[in-house]
């Protein structure tokens, strides 16, 4: 193996590139349908996978460096590459749903690496991220529950699994004025958070829905069920009926506004879960999703990426 398969990140030298990986594989690889026994025969349970990949999710295209592994994801360095050289690349993969924005590199960008970082002495184009463990602002401190005399109105929102088509979804939102930028954006639904006390969990008076504060780390629909299935034996905050909240229930956490965490939801909840899986299908095909981030239900395969998770029960 030559030089060019590995690269010096600050005060360590990665094992080598893996050049076929891309983000799609490394979720097939890695995460989908549980397990070890699934991962490719020469990659070890144990063993971590470097490979590089296009970041679109702001502004500007980025090219990163990932450290892969059995339930493990982490970007280890940023490539300072040209922007137009990543451009094309993000180009030629064609359009994207909402949330799949990491892309495979192509033979440009690979050349480029290797002759002006892998072969190259300076190391300058190669920035280390370095994880820093920010304290999430969850917000002002909630109303307690046991101190609160609900007096405002209450609605009941369906909890079961439903098959929504595109041509109902506007309709969907308009019934119960939820806020969605695409279908509805003079939404607004009136909440009534209180705190139960144990910090992990709110409750919605106005819909008699209890939430997790955080959630559940993006997966694939059928691991998000066996997650679910697994804390619920754990009993999360003593209860073992958590579930996969409806679409209605879902945007009924949707804020019109903003907020300081650059996302449209209550500050009482995490910024972490962008977007989150709904018990709820389309028809013809595909599973529906609300995105916090983007203030906008969507669609798509319930697969590569997958999603995240915010569970409720009902109170």
């Amino acid at each position: 193996m030559g030089m060019f398969q590995k690269l010096e990140i600050g005060d360590t030298v990665t094992p080598e590139i893996d050049w076929e990986m891309t983000p799609d594989l490394s979720f097939g690889t890695f995460e989908s349908w549980g397990g070890r026994e699934h991962v490719r025969s020469n990659v070890s349970a144990i063993d971590r996978v470097y490979y590089f990949f296009v970041d679109n999710w702001e502004d500007e295209a980025k090219l990163c460096l990932m450290e892969r592994g059995v339930k493990h994801a982490k970007v280890v360095a940023e490539i300072k590459a040209p922007l137009e050289m990543l451009e094309s690349c993000v180009k030629k993969h064609g359009t994207s749903s909402l949330f799949e924005k990491s892309y495979a590199i192509n033979d440009e960008i690979k050349e480029w690496l290797i002759a002006n970082v892998l072969q190259s002495d300076d190391t300058s184009a190669v920035i280390p991220v370095y994880e820093e463990h920010e304290v999430e602002d969850m917000g002002p401190s909630l109303p307690l529950l046991a101190e609160t005399d609900f007096k405002g109105e209450r609605v009941s929102l369906s909890k079961e699994h439903s098959f929504i088509n595109d041509d109902e979804i506007s309709d969907f939102m308009k019934k119960w004025n939820f806020y969605d930028g695409d279908r509805n954006t003079e939404g607004s639904f009136e909440n009534s958070f209180v705190d139960p006390g144990d910090g992990r969990v709110v409750v919605d008076q106005r819909t008699g829905i209890m939430w997790q504060r955080a959630g559940l780390d993006i997966t694939a629909v059928r691991s998000m069920k066996r997650k679910i299935e697994q804390l619920n034996k754990d009993g999360f905050a003593g209860f073992h009926d958590w579930r996969m909240p409806s679409m209605e229930e879902a945007m009924s956490l949707m804020d019109k506004e903003v907020n300081s965490k650059d996302i449209h939801l209550n500050l009482c909840f995490s910024k972490e879960q962008p977007f989150i899986f709904v018990n709820a299908q389309r028809k013809p095909g595909g599973y529906w999703y609300v995105d916090y981030k983007h203030g906008r239900a969507f669609w798509s395969s319930g697969t590569i990426p997958g999603g995240f998770g915010r569970l409720c029960r009902s109170v």
